[in-house]
């Protein structure tokens, strides 16, 4: 261009500087030529004829042709400036589009060379995806730029610019280096895409993994509490059904194993990817905490235990066994000493209560029985080393019998103390008999009044069953507060603990001296009617002239007036005071 501006300004110079001067020295040649001429022809002289190409005309000619060249030259100045002006515009937008390009792609090779993806872990290699798919997005965007700058540099060549070796060199190197982004653009791409083709396969196995990995550790923990669990069991059923439910665990086993090395081998094709494909993978499984160390570790524990509890369940079977025949030995002779027990219970309450013979002879056989009975006591003395091998063993039921060593034993001194029990009744009523001079045929009486009214054969009467005893027996207990009263008495003389109950023995006691108390208060009644001449009441002179003087004041003194119709003056009630004689002297 500055060369062209040269040129337009030495044509101008021309044109204002040279070329006056030449259009004066035409017009001079023209003057001068027609004046030649014109004074030849007026001397009559021939014409003057310029040599060929020098005639007026081949100079007007000639100043023609420079004038047209001038012209064209002039418009070709004007077009080539133009065209410079345009060729420096197009350079100017050529130099600018590829600056910004090479700008942008500026550090975008080495962005596309990263192995960054290799080391990311899924949501970082998505992370990076869309990161990508941005870039290829500007990438696209950018191919317009290329193209303008690629049209530019083709429009500069069709415009023969000068600097166009410059400018193709650097359009080339900008579409090399675009080819370059694109190829690098679209195998990173596919580099990404792969690899998180691979990652969600891994994701996947390791999600695979946790889900199955999760429940199968937690059986194996759960199955090594069970075989490390300290059972206690009481029976040989029990410890039939812990063994039962351990050979059902062991037949488990073998699927269990299936379903570990499942687990196991999900594991194996991720390191196989791994291995196959070179993908690092960032940090664990994700998605559980297990990994198969930790899993075939306590695969091993389980299997080492099974064998254990093999050995524990066997030694509690055969401990069980051995429990089960001490059970069954103590049960057959519980069986057979609790009833036997129960049987001379019965037999003894039966003799104790039966009328049959004296009192003597049913003393005898009581003496029998309990010799019989103290016999039979090295069968309790077994039973009682029988029971200390239970109770060694810890055994603390006993299905085979309802008989305890407590039972027994209580049983047993019940037997014994109720034996030596009625025997001493049956002493002291043969005592009571000879005491009060009670016949046998009372003594029967009084046992079949008693054991009628022992309902529940129990030995003893409640306080209804006695009260009505003693009505059948004649005694008259009115249904009032007097009456009430005089039982109550009787009853703290036949019952003096408040037990509630009367036995037998209180029973002969109390009737035998009630029997006795009316037979000294008829003597005593029958002996003041003779000393009163047989009227119902006596004087105080016949008191004082049959009795001692110290007896006749004392009679005296606790006599009541006589109040019967009969009576007269200073009579006495020698009736009430008899019977208020005997009860004073009882009490």
């Amino acid at each position: 261009m500055q060369a062209m501006q040269q040129k337009l300004e030495d044509f101008r110079d021309y044109r204002r500087l040279h070329k006056p001067p030449k259009v004066q020295e035409k017009c001079q040649l023209e003057i001068n030529f027609n004046t030649l001429q014109t004074k030849l022809r007026l001397s009559n002289r021939p014409a003057f004829m310029p040599s060929e190409g020098k005639m007026v005309s081949d100079i007007n000619n000639a100043w023609g042709n420079l004038e047209g060249a001038e012209k064209g030259y002039e418009e070709w100045l004007l077009n080539e400036i133009r065209r410079l002006e345009r060729l420096d515009h197009l350079a100017e937008k050529f130099r600018q589009k590829a600056a910004i390009h090479e700008a942008w792609t500026e550090g975008k090779e080495e962005m596309l060379q990263q192995k960054d993806f290799e080391t990311a872990s899924l949501s970082e290699i998505k992370a990076l995806l869309k990161k990508h798919e941005a870039f290829e997005s500007d990438l696209a965007a950018h191919q317009d730029r290329v193209e303008q700058i690629a049209a530019i540099a083709q429009e500069l060549n069709e415009l023969d610019y000068y600097d166009s070796p410059s400018v193709n060199a650097r359009c080339q190197k900008i579409c090399d280096q675009w080819d370059g982004l694109g190829g690098m653009t679209q195998k990173r791409s596919e580099a990404l895409q792969r690899t998180e083709k691979l990652l969600e396969t891994i994701d996947q196995l390791y999600l695979e993994f946790a889900k199955r990995a999760a429940p199968f550790n937690n059986w194996m923990e759960g199955a090594m509490e069970d075989l490390q669990d300290t059972f206690i069991v009481h029976t040989i059923e029990e410890i039939k059904g812990l063994s039962t439910a351990h050979e059902q665990f062991k037949a488990t086993l073998p699927e269990a194993d299936k379903e570990r090395m499942a687990i196991l081998g999900i594991q194996n094709e991720i390191a196989k990817i791994v291995q196959t494909y070179h993908v690092n993978i960032a940090g664990s499984n994700p998605y559980t905490t297990i990994n198969p160390q930790e899993i075939n570790a306590k695969w091993d524990k389980v299997k080492q235990l099974v064998p254990q509890r093999d050995q524990a369940l066997i030694e509690e079977h055969t401990r069980q066994q051995n429990n089960e025949r001490l059970r069954v030995q103590f049960a057959n002779q519980a069986n057979v000493i609790g009833p036997w027990i129960q049987t001379k219970m019965g037999e003894i309450g039966r003799i104790s209560i039966e009328m049959h013979g004296t009192l003597e002879d049913q003393l005898t056989n009581l003496r029998q029985y309990e010799k019989s009975i103290v016999n039979y006591k090295p069968k309790i003395d077994q039973l009682e080393v029988d029971h200390q091998l239970i109770q060694e063993a810890l055994i603390f039921d006993n299905k085979h019998t309802k008989y305890t060593m407590e039972h027994i034993r209580v049983g047993w001194e019940q037997l014994l103390t109720t034996i030596a029990r009625t025997i001493n009744e049956i002493e002291n009523q043969i005592l009571t008999r000879d005491a009060k001079g009670i016949s046998q045929e009372q003594l029967n009486e009084f046992r079949a009044s008693f054991n009628h009214f022992d309902r529940d054969h129990s030995g003893t009467l409640g306080a209804e069953e006695f009260k009505a005893c003693l009505i059948s027996l004649g005694f008259d207990i009115a249904n009032d507060a007097q009456g009430e009263n005089e039982f109550a008495r009787i009853m703290s003389i036949v019952d003096p603990n408040r037990m509630g109950l009367v036995t037998f023995q209180a029973f002969i006691d109390f009737m035998s001296r009630e029997t006795a108390d009316t037979d000294t208060a008829d003597q005593v009644i029958a002996s003041f009617k003779i000393l009163a001449g047989d009227k119902n009441y006596i004087l105080e002179d016949e008191l004082r002239r049959e009795l001692p003087p110290d007896q006749a004041e004392y009679c005296m003194a606790r006599m009541a007036p006589y109040t019967g119709p009969d009576g007269v003056p200073g009579a006495l009630d020698y009736m009430s005071f008899s019977t208020a004689l005997y009860g004073e002297s009882d009490l």
